[in-house]
């Protein structure tokens, strides 16, 4: 292997090196069901898409496990205002996560866990945890982790341990950074839990899982029962969740198993939407389904993603998307050249293939991996144009692995069979015009293509023609 990942629990690139080689576990944290997922969120799993299908690629047996986050604070919040269950309340989110994850290309996990599918198991880990004298039980009936019983807390978000505030609790699943308190492992049902359908029977006592159990639950249960393993080789998910939540998974996952939670840690960086961090106050909230039904393609959202490292920020807006959508433009048509015309052009390939595997096995270095690829399509072009006979796959199976792999060749319009009809026969019509040497006629038909948004162009193996 010479594929290097960024481990932020070291703070450092290191190589990378699978627990049980070729098998690879990877956990990556994903979305709170309570509402759409935004673009940001989006960005996220994007990068864990290119991590997976570059281990895969390099020869590697991943198996993938994502969470569904169906309860915690913000879902029993929105659930309660709908008047609804949290089942009834997350379903159509799950749903439309799946149809977003879908329309963005992104390869499905191997399994999705739903957090209230696994009470068992979690209501298991607290029992485990207070059997280990990690965890007790509050006197406001809730039960919580112990930092004073886990000296190696704060070591991946690199908190000053002489600052947390020993005996002190914290029921939010969400907290202040300066704020690191014994956390609720199992909170006592309240009348909004039970209203809602979040409030579950224990020996402990009457309740339900605080977010931060339930990833560790999860996976440890996945892993476990398939594998008979305790440990992840690598957990990924947005800088947001270093603190808290990862911090948290780790204390409670290896102060149950007394192994290492996971070996590598990795996270993306944020999404700003007009030079601004996204929030509905700024009207610059976006999800997935706004860019679905603004009709922008899939493959311009994932190249303007990997135009910048997945430890970079990023700024999404129109100008960054229009280039993004252009290149993708580029793409296709250069796609289409090759599948025409062919071109084997071995020295380009061998250095396209042999940039773009030292880009992404540095850390997915993906920005340098896409300046590889569109500079092999210039140079292909011109070698192309220079030499108009060759034949050959070679330029295109190699153009394919890497535009494949990437998934940024744009998505094929459907195409109305009324004017599929209507285009054949103008092109008739025009080619009977340009064999009577009537050119005034010829134009006068391309006009009336491209009236109705069809390009054509002129071909040694014929008149091509597109939906613009």
């Amino acid at each position: 292997m010479t594929l290097s990942l960024f481990n932020t629990m070291t703070r450092s690139v290191e190589p990378f090196r699978p627990l049980a080689p070729p098998r690879v576990l990877l956990y990556t944290c994903g979305p709170t069901v309570w509402n759409y997922a935004h673009i940001g969120n989006f960005r996220t799993f994007l990068f864990e898409d290119l991590l997976r299908r570059w281990l895969e690629h390099s020869g590697l047996d991943v198996f993938h496990i994502m969470n569904l986050t169906d309860v915690d604070d913000r879902v029993i919040k929105a659930a309660a205002a709908a008047g609804k269950r949290i089942t009834e309340h997350t379903e159509p989110f799950t749903q439309a996560f799946f149809a977003d994850r879908d329309y963005l290309r992104i390869k499905p996990a191997h399994v999705y866990t739903p957090a209230t599918q696994y009470i068992p198991q979690m209501i298991a880990l607290v029992e485990r945890l207070l059997e280990r004298g990690v965890a007790y039980k509050g006197d406001d009936g809730s039960v919580y982790f112990a930092l004073a019983k886990f000296p190696k807390y704060g070591r991946l978000s690199r908190l000053d341990t002489r600052q947390i505030k020993v005996g002190a609790r914290v029921a939010s699943d969400e907290y202040a950074k300066d704020d690191p308190s014994d956390f609720a492992l199992w909170k006592k049902t309240d009348a909004e839990d039970e209203s809602v359908g979040a409030a579950w029977d224990a020996p402990f006592g009457r309740g339900r899982p605080g977010w931060h159990l339930e990833c560790s639950a999860m996976s440890l249960d996945e892993i476990g029962r398939r594998f008979d393993a305790q440990t992840l080789d690598i957990h990924c998910g947005g800088i947001d969740l270093i603190f808290p939540h990862h911090e948290d998974e780790i204390a409670q996952s290896e102060g149950a198993t007394g192994q290492p939670f996971a070996r590598y840690w990795m996270h993306g960086e944020f999404l700003n939407v007009r030079g601004t961090k996204m929030s509905k106050r700024f009207g610059n909230f976006l999800t997935a389904r706004d860019l679905r039904e603004q009709g922008v393609d899939a493959a311009a959202v994932r190249l303007l993603f990997w135009q910048s490292h997945y430890r970079q920020p990023i700024d999404f807006n129109d100008e960054a998307l229009g280039g993004a959508t252009e290149g993708v433009r580029r793409l296709g048509e250069f796609h289409e050249r090759l599948r025409t015309s062919g071109g084997n052009l071995p020295e380009l390939v061998k250095n396209l293939e042999a940039e773009f595997t030292a880009a992404l096995d540095d850390d997915l270095d993906a920005p340098r991996a896409v300046a590889a690829l569109f500079e092999f399509v210039r140079a292909a072009n011109r070698e192309l144009d220079r030499v108009k006979k060759e034949k050959g796959t070679g330029a295109l199976a190699a153009f394919e692995r890497v535009a494949r792999l990437f998934d940024v060749l744009p998505t094929p319009k459907a195409v109305d069979p009324a004017l599929a009809g209507w285009v054949a026969e103008r092109l008739a019509a025009r080619d009977q015009a340009r064999k009577s040497k009537d050119f005034k006629a010829a134009d006068a038909i391309r006009a009336e293509l491209k009236a109705r948004g069809v390009e054509i162009e002129d071909t040694p193996q014929g008149t091509k023609w597109r939906v613009a």
